[in-house]
């Protein structure tokens, strides 16, 4: 094939995910099915050629259809499995109801309170996005609630077995960067149940952008004695992804794969397509560069000074 015949051949649209920058990824698109800015971010379902549909909030791509079982079952099933029995669970963000779903595959679970700021997110996914929710806004065990999350842990009193971050990235100009601080995380602490695990998306690991990554881990060790940051390869995003785990003491490195899989086998419903005692531990063991990067990280974010993103991956 000759270069002119390929370029004939390439869609004609395409959008550009900005990683920072001097550096992006492009998806071609069939088209766009929905845009609108609601009071706190402008929202967009796209249909990419590749990934299928696509939620995008304020220009930064959110998951896609095709591989967002990777991203929302290495979020919500380590946390899960490490508890004894999750009973009741909170997740703040996750508006397209992913999270949402994979948590309530978890038989132990009684009650799922998701928090998110933005109504309209929401109810654009589940006209849009039905693969992502999969019906779990209607479950019996689900409490939405439309409110600021920080303001809903401030005012609730509730103990949680687990609790979820699913947020954006603490962009400028977006609605959660005091999601990410240290008085933030404390409070999530005091909601926690003895044995509880709180759960963080914590941004890229990419060797040219993972301040953010490093921050949250050094933050989050502020407060609580086990923290393990661990990633995830999430093809639409062309990139590793950062995630954290926080315990008042438990290790997860100390479940062996067999556990693991027996606790899969009896707690969650249907087969994961991810996560299993094999990727359990090879998400938590971080490569050389990522564990000196979190070792030599000094930032704590807080209240007063929080990291806030111009890009992804680019906190300042």
């Amino acid at each position: 094939m000759t270069e002119f015949q390929a370029k004939k051949d390439l869609p004609s649209r395409w959008f550009r995910d900005y990683f920072n920058p001097y550096e992006h990824h492009e998806h071609a698109l069939k088209g766009i099915l929905y845009t609108g800015r609601s009071a706190f971010q402008e929202i967009v379902v796209a249909e990419t050629l590749n990934f299928g549909r696509c939620l995008i909030l304020d220009n930064e791509v959110q998951c896609a259809e095709r591989d967002e079982f990777i991203y929302h079952e290495a979020l919500i099933h380590p946390a899960l499995a490490l508890h004894p029995c999750p009973k009741r669970v909170a997740i703040i963000g996750g508006g397209e109801g992913a999270s949402l779903r994979e948590t309530l595959r978890h038989k132990t679970v009684e009650k799922a309170v998701m928090v998110d700021i933005d109504r309209e997110v929401v109810e654009c996914a589940k006209r849009y996005l039905p693969t992502f929710h999969n019906g779990a806004f209607a479950d019996r065990r689900s409490e939405v609630l439309y409110m600021d999350g920080r303001k809903y842990l401030e005012d609730s009193k509730e103990p949680f077995d687990a609790v979820i971050i699913d947020i954006n990235c603490p962009m400028e100009g977006g609605p959660a960067y005091m999601l990410f601080t240290k008085e933030f995380y404390s409070m999530v602490k005091e909601r926690l149940t003895d044995q509880g695990v709180l759960a963080v998306q914590a941004d890229n690991t990419s060797p040219a952008a993972f301040n953010t990554f490093t921050t949250v881990a050094n933050t989050l060790k502020q407060v609580f004695p086990g923290v393990f940051p661990y990633t995830a390869y999430v093809p639409f995003f062309a990139l590793m992804w950062g995630f954290c785990l926080a315990t008042k003491g438990q290790n997860p490195l100390e479940l062996s794969p067999e556990e693991i899989d027996r606790r899969i086998s009896q707690r969650v419903q249907g087969q994961l397509r991810y996560y299993d005692g094999i990727t359990h531990h090879s998400i938590l063991n971080l490569p050389k560069y990522l564990r000196e990067a979190i070792k030599a990280q000094t930032k704590v974010n807080t209240d007063s000074h929080p990291i806030i993103e111009k890009y992804p991956g680019m906190g300042r």
